[in-house]
């Protein structure tokens, strides 16, 4: 089937690149780095100049965002990893705030034009297809607006059933490569991760339908809900914390409106293990953004809980899940789309949860967000939050009870501060 397109060299592959152009590189693991490294080697030996990059969160080392080559690339991202958010904030590279659910609407209406994508896929099957692994989201939208589809094809790519299936013939030229996928170890949750987590697994109900991010937090949440039953996942992403849940039983999927039976999710991020998990297992589905991501598909689920966390939560419950301050941290992404989605199903519970303090002490609920920070939930979505202290639950309060509630649960060392801050603004606590 490889006969059906071009392979070539990464330097062959990149020659469709001109300056002016806008190139979109695949999302998360499937981050093709072989073509980007001849993007930049192509830019830079023939001087292309103002070459827009732009994509969703990506993993690994990004050339095109060094100053050396400023005058060569505009990197332009929808989500920001650590792999730029240093670039972002220093006016090497831009950010596009945007809700997940709607980056693709920016290829398709026109409003971001696509000239390339470099993408990286699984070979062809008998029948010539291939797949776009664990790294469907946005990608697809992509691959289907682009002018241009070059493609790394990659044995270690998985299988993945869903949306994410694309024939050889989709492919303007293709380079051949055997390089592992980057891969996230699982991060073991903290003492306080712990504690939050189990406050949380309270609050997931037998049946319930899940959507929850990676890192500490939804890790510790995933292990204490060994002996809940029936539950479901819809979400955006996911890690390897659930493997050891649907080994278990515990997820089942069952319950789920949209899709039943199969654990939907439109890119995942892990280990080896979890790539393995993901290929050719046809309990998984995995679905452009637009789906995963669509509140009227969310809220077709039961009981769905969305847990999703935050930087910091001011005392009329705005939560900040961005930005440090003016610093652009990551992105909108798709927070407001769950919780949305949550809050219209039928028993459904969105969910903010957060350490008490950063690691410096400082207190995560605040009087007032920090000055040039992003409201990233308002305060008329938020219903609870979380910290190792307890359960905020703030929808239908007024602002007095609101920051009662939110100081029950702030770090003890900052509760007397926060009462004060609170008196001054709601006069309460008299």
């Amino acid at each position: 089937m490889h006969n059906l397109v071009p392979i070539i060299s990464p330097e062959q592959a990149v020659q469709v690149i001109h300056s002016g152009n806008r190139v979109f590189i695949h999302s998360v693991a499937q981050t093709p780095h072989r073509l980007i490294k001849a993007m930049v080697e192509r830019a830079v030996n023939e001087d292309l100049r103002d070459v827009e990059v732009c994509h969703m969160h990506t993993e690994g080392h990004l050339p095109y965002c060094e100053e050396q080559y400023a005058k060569h690339f505009n990197p332009n991202a929808f989500f920001i990893g650590a792999n730029m958010r240093k670039q972002v904030n220093a006016g090497i590279a831009d950010y596009v705030p945007i809700f997940l659910s709607e980056i693709p609407l920016l290829f398709e209406r026109n409003i971001l034009p696509l000239d390339v994508a470099l993408i990286q896929v699984s070979p062809p099957d008998q029948h010539g297809f291939c797949s776009l692994g664990p790294s469907v989201d946005i990608s697809l939208s992509a691959v289907k607006n682009a002018k241009y589809v070059i493609a790394q094809i990659n044995p270690n790519v998985p299988r993945t059933h869903g949306d994410g299936i694309i024939h050889i013939k989709t492919l303007h030229a293709a380079i051949e490569c055997d390089d592992p996928l980057y891969e996230m170890p699982l991060k073991t949750a903290s003492a306080t991760e712990q504690r939050i987590g189990r406050y949380v697994a309270e609050l997931v109900e037998d049946g319930a339908t899940l959507q929850m991010g990676i890192g500490g937090i939804p890790n510790a949440v995933l292990a204490e809900l060994v002996h809940h039953q029936r539950l479901g996942i819809h979400t955006e992403m996911f890690s390897d914390g659930v493997i050891d849940l649907v080994e278990r039983g515990v997820i089942t999927n069952e319950n789920k409106k949209a899709i039943p039976y199969k654990l939907v999710s439109c890119f995942a991020m892990g280990t080896r293990r979890l790539y393995d998990f993901m290929h050719d297992n046809p309990g998984i589905a995995m679905k452009s953004v637009t789906y995963t991501n669509d509140t009227a598909i969310i809220r077709r689920n039961p009981k769905v809980t969305a847990i999703n966390s935050a930087i910091e939560v001011d005392l009329t419950g705005q939560v900040c899940a961005d930005t440090i301050g003016t610093f652009q941290y990551s992105g909108v992404g798709g927070q407001m789309d769950f919780v949305r989605g949550a809050s219209l199903s039928e028993g459904g519970k969105p969910i903010i949860a957060l350490p008490s303090v950063t690691k410096y002490g400082e207190s995560k609920i605040v009087p007032f967000l920090k000055e040039g920070a992003g409201v990233t939930t308002t305060r008329a979505h938020v219903h609870y939050i979380v910290t190792e202290y307890g359960v905020a639950y703030l929808y239908g309060k007024n602002l007095r009870q609101r920051a009662r509630a939110l100081i029950d649960i702030a770090h003890p060392d900052h509760r007397e501060t926060l009462e004060r801050q609170a008196h001054e603004r709601f006069k309460i606590f008299e």
